[in-house]
């Protein structure tokens, strides 16, 4: 039976996927079987089960044993509601998964040296900073901008290493780490960073614990596949991962990545770091959400 037939079974019978109990158990109260990774739905993965309240979410998550969540948009929400989310993770014993810092996807600025651009870049981890000391989250996410076709690369790989060498500097303190997503040039042509080999060349110039890497498993299945050994040889700078399948950036075994083999062998390298759950659902409304919950179960059900 293949994957996807798997799961639709499994969601059809209402079972518990070798651990825990099914989402509709742990929904009336009960708490499922932890995951063995850390798996992060966003604040409102599961609004049609909750509605939108991210601290209803955190909880409900709880409930069917998730370990993490996420939040791109974290840096734009309230202070209160900041800290109201905080107490709740720290409540329930949950990591916050990194949060959007800088997403430049117009201009090339920080790899040819603006100094304008820069300073605002440095001021934003300095704002960014304030959100984590506010959450407890431990990692910022930043996305440097496009290649710009005028300049050698060379250059601009030295020019970005220095501005993050620069915002290390201001962030080393704390402890908090920043690190870079390269993203795939079908959905998002024209980025600078495009793979984790490129990526991890820049992180080792850098040569900073605070500088690190997010490995977008969906976009680095479309930009060079090879995700195992490539997970390998990045090992000592990746920091977080982000999952969806391909095609179509769905929940784990929609598509062709074999999530199984891949989280094994992430668990099996000790990671106790965050794997957000950066897709969209195969379906919509609750059957989607509980969808989305019995997939990780599949995926999470690889011997330990």
């Amino acid at each position: 039976m293949n994957r996807r037939a798997f799961l639709a079974s499994s969601i059809a019978a209402g079972s518990t996927l070798s651990v825990g109990l099914s989402p509709v158990a742990a929904q009336s109260g009960s708490n499922a079987a932890k995951f063995k990774l850390r798996y992060a739905p966003d604040l409102g993965c599961f609004r049609a089960h909750v509605g939108g309240d991210p601290i209803e979410n955190i909880r409900f998550a709880a409930d069917q044993g998730f370990r993490a969540m996420f939040d791109n948009g974290l840096m734009g929400k309230p202070a209160d509601q900041q800290e109201k989310i905080a107490a709740e993770m720290a409540q329930r014993d949950m990591k916050l998964g990194p949060f959007v810092l800088y997403p430049n996807f117009g201009d090339s600025d920080l790899m040819v040296g603006k100094k304008e651009s820069i300073d605002a870049f440095l001021g934003r981890v300095k704002e960014g900073l304030e959100t984590c000391k506010r959450t407890g989250c431990a990692w910022m996410l930043v996305v440097p901008g496009k290649v710009d076709q005028r300049l050698e690369v060379e250059y601009q790989t030295a020019n970005l290493v220095d501005v993050m060498g620069r915002a290390c500097e201001i962030v080393e303190k704390s402890g908090v780490v920043i690190v870079l997503e390269p993203l795939n040039r079908h959905d998002h042509p024209g980025q600078f960073l495009y793979g984790i080999p490129q990526t991890f060349q820049v992180c080792r110039a850098v040569n900073h614990p605070c500088c690190k890497i997010v490995n977008d498993l969906y976009h680095q299945q479309i930009s060079e596949g090879n995700l195992i050994p490539n997970i390998d040889r990045a090992w000592s700078e990746i920091a977080a991962f982000h999952i969806g399948d391909n095609p179509g950036r769905r929940e784990p075994g929609t598509g062709e990545i074999n999530y199984k083999n891949v989280f094994a062998h992430i668990h099996r390298k000790g990671y106790d770091g965050v794997l957000c759950c950066e897709h969209g659902k195969s379906k919509g409304g609750k059957d989607g959400e509980i969808a989305f919950i019995e997939a990780y179960r599949w995926a999470d059900s690889f011997q330990a």
